[in-house]
């Protein structure tokens, strides 16, 4: 089982969780000096999330209404161009 811990975390548990822990103030701190927060981070995050979802999908919602607003006037001037055709023959 020490072998499989060791492989899976690429070194002793007490090396990895040193290393973490250093890594861990380091960021810490820079993230201090540049006043950023957790939550403020995340939140951010939450919002680009958003910002696609609506960009993506208010895209897509307009395409639809062009897309009727467009047949509304194209599939009768099809049908009748069709009738037309066939009344012709």
């Amino acid at each position: 089982m020490s072998g499989r811990m060791t492989s899976f975390l690429g070194g002793s548990p007490l090396g990895v969780a040193a290393r973490l822990l250093v890594i861990s103030l380091l960021v810490g701190v820079v993230l201090s000096w540049l006043d950023l927060r957790p939550a403020e981070i995340l939140d951010s995050l939450v919002n680009l999330v958003h910002w696609a979802w609506v960009s993506v999908f208010g895209s897509l919602n307009r395409a639809i209404d062009y897309v009727l607003m467009g047949a509304a006037i194209v599939v009768p001037i099809f049908l009748i161009s069709r009738l037309m055709k066939t009344r012709g023959r």
